[in-house]
């Protein structure tokens, strides 16, 4: 029996690639391949669906603190 239900991160949520140890926002799928926007904005890349996990508590709270800090400084 085939199943529809989504296994990772949906598009807007948070996901990081585990290939490249990066953590970004999921933006959608083209080709087969989820393509995937670092959190403070910039270019997408692509990663394989099997790649791509949902974020820890931890590493959201990390990344999303990097951020902050980083618009801090820059007076933002």
């Amino acid at each position: 029996m085939a199943s529809n239900q989504q296994t990772g991160p949906g598009i807007g949520e948070l996901a990081k690639d585990t290939t490249r140890g990066r953590i970004g926002v999921v933006m959608g799928e083209v080709g087969g391949r989820v393509q995937i926007r670092p959190i403070n904005g910039g270019k997408e890349w692509d990663a394989m669906p099997d790649d791509v996990v949902p974020t820890s508590t931890r590493e959201e709270l990390s990344a999303r603190l990097a951020i902050r800090n980083g618009n801090s400084r820059a007076g933002l």
